[in-house]
């Protein structure tokens, strides 16, 4: 029995002392620096633990992403997960701190070193937060949406993708718009189709003076009901615009379905416009300026002058 006991205090000594210890050496393992006056300490066992407090998160993280967009429509689910990366940065950064904190790391000495460096970040990355921020309120107001027609700066595109930064857009030249989200805050942006996907488009064109005005209403909504593209309802109507210098001026106003191909619809309106007006032998005048000459008293015509020079 006593033979026993010992080999047990034995085997428990060696637990202790080697084994246990050999942990403990390990977890302690690290090395320290001077921050100021105070000293910082990073240990094996501080590292540890930030690494499975930062995975333990990042699985929480991901159930709860899963379990709310598993509830949304596909459109807002792309907008929950642009504006859940944002927010995951901040609990990543959130949790670090926590945890360093309940390690007994003083975490004021590291949010005073780095004020300086915040910022300093701040100022360089000012324009990127403030796209940042444009695109939290682009989403979550829904004031721009995949699909929708916007013009930005004289160009018109179609929206094919929203992220956090930037906005990506479809111009009618087939080229792609990389778009800042600041600028849907700061700046005019038409949008086509925010409230619905019909829009009223115009073709003016001006006819010679003593033209048959009601002959022309009649040619031109001829012109809008023959086109391909254009709404049967609401009906085009035609408006007297002004009398011009030159010409009457009138302006046949449709509606379209698709306001991104509107220029194919109004080119081939034109056209058909033209010719409409070629067999109702209605005249579409170029500028006309009435020059009138005086002659200095005692000059009855330009050839006296000639002379004279």
């Amino acid at each position: 029995m006593q033979q026993d006991q010992s080999a047990k205090e034995k085997v428990t000594e060696v637990i202790e002392q080697d084994i246990w210890g050999l942990i403990k050496d390990f977890w302690n393992a690290g090395f320290s620096y001077h921050i100021g006056e105070e000293e910082m300490r990073v240990t094996v066992g501080l590292v540890i633990i930030i690494v499975l407090a930062f995975l333990l998160t990042s699985v929480v993280l991901r159930v709860i992403r899963s379990f709310i967009t598993s509830k949304l429509l596909e459109e807002d689910k792309l907008k929950f997960i642009s504006v859940f990366k944002f927010i995951k940065y901040f609990v990543y950064l959130t949790v670090i701190l926590i945890t360093l904190s309940s390690t007994g790391v003083d975490v004021t000495i590291l949010l005073t070193a780095s004020a300086a460096l915040f910022v300093g970040l701040g100022l360089a990355l000012q324009e990127l937060f403030q796209d940042v921020i444009g695109g939290i309120f682009i989403i979550l107001d829904k004031s721009l949406l995949v699909g929708d027609v916007i013009e930005l700066e004289g160009r018109v595109a179609r929206v094919f993708e929203i992220k956090l930064r930037t906005t990506r857009a479809l111009t009618r030249d087939d080229k792609v718009m990389i778009i800042p989200n600041h600028k849907f805050i700061s700046d005019t942006v038409y949008n086509y189709t925010q409230n619905h996907k019909t829009t009223r488009e115009v073709v003016r064109v001006g006819v010679s003076y003593g033209s048959d005005v009601e002959q022309v209403r009649e040619v031109l909504l001829e012109c809008a009901r023959e086109q391909k593209g254009i709404l049967k309802k609401p009906e085009p109507f035609v408006l007297f615009e002004d009398f011009g210098d030159s010409a009457l001026l009138f302006g046949l106003h449709f509606y379209i379905s698709d306001s991104f191909v509107d220029p194919k619809v109004k080119s081939e309106l034109r056209f058909k416009i033209n010719n409409k007006f070629r067999l109702n032998n209605i005249t579409i005048p170029f500028p006309q300026r009435d020059v009138h000459m005086f002659y200095p008293k005692g000059v009855e015509n330009s050839d006296e002058m000639s002379e004279n020079d």
